[in-house]
């Protein structure tokens, strides 16, 4: 792991595969941990560099007051593109999971030079708080469950380990697998203060920021390449909101993993690399197409973008 200078900051890397490969950025929800090891080998082997990376308050990135952060979503947005910039290569493939997916569809949005592609894992068009009328909020009794628990001893790294295992029964997901995270996390956490380790653990600096404007009436902008994958059975984001996000970005395919809750199980690692794959060959098939718009977009030709597959 290293860190890049982007966007005046700096932020915590780690990179999978050869550097001349076609660039896939990973933005974490919050660290790069979001993102499971064997997804990023197995794309690393499907001939892309991978780059998974944390956000700013977390990991190896600058950290300043996880509880008064001084930037907003659509600077989050610009770390993104920056950093795509930093590492080279030409438009990269942009994914985000959970609160990452939200900085992924701004980054789009407001860059869209810097993107070829967009796969958006487990989250949904609306900032934190109440969603839109039409789309399913957090699961009530869930999350009281969620919520109800006391904090853990942050500087405890097997008190902390020990409460991500059982928020992710609670949640539907692997708790062995969430505690050998967390413990992962933890380590490579800079300091043991609780609003540090709060926004490592549990992302709550993303409640703080500023989130506007809204960008869910901008999705029909999109003109690269989507991937839509959600799980059906994820308690914190209902599938109704990645079937929406699929339904409001043109071209879009869904990809519903039917044993899956909030994490992305090993299980579904195959099937997910698979499609995340499949969209950079879209990608770099929609680049060959048709002059660039004045925008600096390039149109893509209606027959390379099938409809979304339920």
């Amino acid at each position: 792991m290293t860190t890049v200078n982007a966007n005046a900051i700096a932020l915590g890397i780690e990179s999978f595969g050869d550097d001349d490969a076609p660039l896939v950025l990973l933005t974490g929800g919050t660290t790069m941990l979001s993102w499971p090891d064997a997804l990023c080998e197995r794309l690393a082997a499907g001939g892309r560099r991978v780059v998974r990376y944390d956000l700013r308050d977390s990991g190896d990135s600058t950290t300043t007051d996880p509880e008064a952060p001084a930037y907003t979503l659509r600077g989050l947005a610009a770390d993104a593109a920056a950093l795509a910039e930093a590492l080279g290569g030409g438009p990269a493939h942009l994914a985000g999971i959970g609160v990452g997916g939200m900085v992924a569809q701004t980054a789009v949005l407001d860059h869209p030079g810097a993107f070829s592609a967009l796969t958006l894992v487990g989250t949904r068009a609306v900032a934190p708080g109440p969603p839109d009328d039409d789309l399913p909020d957090h699961d009530r009794a869930t999350m009281s469950r969620l919520f109800a628990r006391p904090m853990p001893d942050w500087t405890d790294r097997e008190a902390v380990a020990e409460f991500a295992a059982a928020g992710a029964e609670i949640l539907g997901d692997d708790p062995v697998a969430a505690r050998t995270i967390a413990a992962r996390i933890w380590d490579r956490t800079p300091g043991t203060a609780p609003p540090v380790q709060m926004a490592n653990q549990m992302g709550m600096v993303f409640s703080r920021l500023d989130c506007t404007p809204r960008w869910r009436e901008r999705l029909p902008e999109i003109e690269v390449p989507t991937l839509v994958v959600h799980g059906r059975h994820d308690r914190f984001f209902p599938v109704g909101n990645g079937e929406a996000l699929a339904r409001e970005i043109p071209g879009a395919r869904l990809l519903v993993l039917k044993e899956a809750a909030t994490a992305l199980p090993d299980a579904a690692i195959g099937e997910v690399t698979e499609a995340m794959l499949t969209l950079g060959q879209r990608a770099a098939g929609a680049a060959r197409i048709g002059p660039p718009l004045s925008s600096g977009h390039r149109r893509l030709d209606p027959a390379a973008r099938p409809r979304s597959a339920r």
